[in-house]
């Protein structure tokens, strides 16, 4: 996502809800409730499924579900005044220090067992 779409769109996300005052609802504790319980809801198309894959007939629910997680994640990091595209950066230069190629390639060990 271009960082200038990801501006508008925290902005868009602000005036929505300042628009509505609820900001008044939206202290850490409730905005971490609620992407975990959207979360959740992205788990839920998955339930009672063999073959690890969305039922056919809620194929269509995923994008939504994860833009709601993603609203979320975007309310939590604003309260917060995060750069979530700095924070990713940062986890993932942290993330191939911890999991050089040449020990991580085909594994899923935690780090700590490479």
């Amino acid at each position: 996502m271009e960082l200038n779409k990801f501006g508008e769109l925290k902005k868009r996300i602000a005036r929505f809800c300042d628009d509505r005052d609820w900001s008044q609802f939206h202290d850490p504790k409730n905005l971490a409730i609620s992407m975990s319980l959207e979360a959740s809801e992205v788990l839920e198309l998955f339930q009672w499924t063999l073959d690890n894959k969305i039922n056919p007939k809620k194929t269509g629910e995923i994008a939504g579900e994860l833009a709601d997680v993603f609203y979320w994640l975007v309310m939590l990091s604003n309260h917060y005044d995060l750069d979530l595209v700095e924070a990713l950066n940062k986890k993932m230069d942290e993330n191939e220090e911890k999991y050089p190629v040449e020990k991580a390639k085909g594994k899923s060990d935690k780090y700590t067992e490479l």
